[in-house]
């Protein structure tokens, strides 16, 4: 159970609507008891008023009215149960994605988060989902369970003490023999069936993103032959955990005939000494009532294996510890853009090869450096510790001469614009994809920015409602790139990072948006990625990389005197 005490504690935010829902659902407990209690007992008794001088002074309208008071009562109270408690879990859930979804955002691009973009959709939405057992499958049914149990015993106990007691401990003997039962019996069906909803959507995931490069080389039949053995699978684990779900009610009602047996053998003598009357059914149905409250216990515990599969899985991820841990009382001033290397190494944590080996740099504020290489040589991990996703394993980045290790986050995104070579789009609007630069911006600022970067086209229509992503208006590399430009150019901040921005782009617009860029970081601190030899006669530095070292750097005009590798680069084109 240790694995779900992170998910109990998120319950208090949320008591009052589970309770709430736990004491409707009790009331619709009682009431249905209550009504079918009453029904066998009104029953009777009129048969046997009927059957005797006592149907004229009968009183009929005082259980009739009983009858329909507790069908009214248990209608409402059904209903109330499901819009409270399951309005009460949906926020928990909600918290509860937004819980694991800020847990996940440091680990990212940590070594934690090496997994699949279908495992990690899986366990935000799938394994969360499985949370909502631990309320409306344990919590409730075994609590509402108890204080039914007891309201039974205590209620036939005081028509008849052995009867009661009996059944008392038939329900108490089962409520604590099936949930156990079951769990061991669920245990590894459940956890097959976590697993086999993971790894159906990983496979399902890339049979259809990669469908159309499946079908190029010939490989779509043999993908989809792996997604279908995969639905097998689940579907196999689906019916094992039906197959509980039938035996656990075929146990109850085995249990309940046989229950019913008993009572009214020892009832059918009389009740405390008197001759058997209407009391007798009124018991014996109020026998077959109370197994309505062992019916969602008997499989309380028959999903928990699942459940704590689930949470185990989410635990990976929220217990794990970020490679960059920020201090939120760090370093928060506004930063004028120096940046200082002194010896900077890095190397991946499943390689013994440094990607970055003893780089040291200094650029002052307002000060544009070019990087060039070819892949692989340390370009972008360079990036990757600007931003402080990691951080080096030797050796010092300084930002404003304050390392980067004590700058607080705010502080740190504020200070620093990203272009990456990978422009993530949401699905939403392209407003909504704006905003994500700048909250605060202005329509009119958006489409500034649109303009700037000749995207005047996502104009047109519906202009800044337009969706972007799945069902909405599908985009280029290039337009996709422009408009991770805009939201630089959006994001205004000392110093601007640029990973390869015009990769993908016509000659005349890479000229356009290189002019744009470097008007807009005309004060700002640069530093530039790139494999084309363009822009670089307006670089303060230009550094060619080669094996994670720095081998040649000066100003463009110096370099080429040098008749090095960048004068044989530069000769080449």
């Amino acid at each position: 159970m240790r694995d779900l005490l992170p998910y109990l504690k998120l319950y208090r935010k949320h008591w009052f609507g589970l309770t709430l829902g736990m004491f409707l659902g009790l009331l619709t407990l009682l009431s249905a008891i209550s009504l079918l209690t009453l029904s066998g007992w009104f029953i009777a008794a009129s048969a046997i008023a009927g059957l005797t001088v006592a149907r004229s002074t009968f009183n009929y309208l005082a259980p009739g009215a009983g009858v329909r008071g507790f069908a009214i009562a248990r209608t409402f109270g059904r209903w109330s149960e499901r819009v409270v408690s399951h309005n009460a879990t949906f926020k928990l859930l909600a918290d509860l994605r937004l819980f694991f979804f800020r847990k996940l955002t440091p680990l990212i691009p940590g070594r934690q988060t090496n997994l699949r973009d279908a495992d990690l959709l899986n366990r935000l939405v799938a394994d969360v989902d499985a949370m909502d057992h631990v309320y409306l499958r344990l919590i409730s049914p075994l609590t509402i369970g108890i204080i039914g149990l007891v309201s039974i015993t205590a209620f036939l106990s005081w028509f008849d003490l052995s009867a009661g007691l009996t059944l008392g401990a038939i329900l108490l003997t089962l409520m604590i023999l099936l949930p156990v039962l079951f769990y061991y019996l669920g245990k590894v069906h459940g956890e097959n069936l976590t697993y086999a909803k993971a790894n159906y959507r990983i496979k399902l995931l890339d049979w259809l993103q990669g469908h159309a490069e499946l079908l190029l080389f010939n490989a779509e039949t043999r993908y989809r032959q792996r997604v279908e053995d995969e639905q097998d699978q689940l579907l196999a684990a689906q019916r094992k955990m039906a197959a509980l779900t039938g035996l656990a009610n075929g146990l109850l009602m085995l249990a309940t005939g046989w229950t019913l047996v008993l009572i009214i053998w020892l009832c059918a003598n009389g009740i405390n000494g008197h001759q058997p009357n209407a009391i007798v059914a009124m018991i014996a149905f109020s026998t077959m009532a109370s197994f309505e409250l062992m019916m969602p216990v008997a499989t309380a515990f028959q999903y928990l294996g699942q459940t704590k599969t689930s949470a185990r899985r989410l635990n990976e991820i929220i217990e794990a510890t970020p490679d960059t841990v920020f201090d939120p009382n760090g370093y928060d001033q506004p930063a004028q853009g120096k940046l200082t290397l002194n010896n900077v190494s890095y190397t991946y944590h499943d390689s013994d090869q440094p990607v970055l080996n003893a780089v040291s740099l200094n650029l002052f504020a307002g000060q544009k450096l070019a990087l060039l290489g070819r892949t692989g040589c340390g370009k972008s991990t360079l990036l990757q510790l600007l931003t402080r996703s990691w951080d080096p394993q030797q050796g010092q980045i300084l930002l404003d001469d304050v390392p980067l290790s004590q700058w607080s986050e705010p502080a740190l995104r504020k200070a620093i614009t990203v272009v990456s070579q990978r422009v993530d789009i949401f699905h939403g609007t392209l407003r909504e994809n704006l905003l994500l630069a700048d909250p605060t911006a202005s329509d009119d600022q958006f489409k500034n920015a649109l303009i700037q970067v000749g995207l005047d086209a996502l104009l047109e229509d519906q202009a800044l409602d337009t969706w972007l992503g799945d069902g909405g208006r599908q985009l280029s590399g290039g337009e996709r790139r422009r408009i991770g430009i805009a939201r630089a150019l959006l994001h205004d901040s000392p110093i601007l990072l640029l990973d390869e921005p015009t990769e993908g782009l016509d000659k005349r617009t890479e000229q356009q948006i290189l002019s744009l860029l470097m008007t807009h970081a005309q004060n700002k601190t640069l530093v530039f990625i790139t494999h084309r030899l363009v822009g670089l006669d307006q670089m303060d530095q230009v550094c060619l990389m080669d094996e994670g070292k720095i081998v040649e750097q000066g100003t463009h005009t110096d370099l080429l005197n040098q008749k090095g590798f960048y004068h044989d680069l530069w000769q080449r084109l």
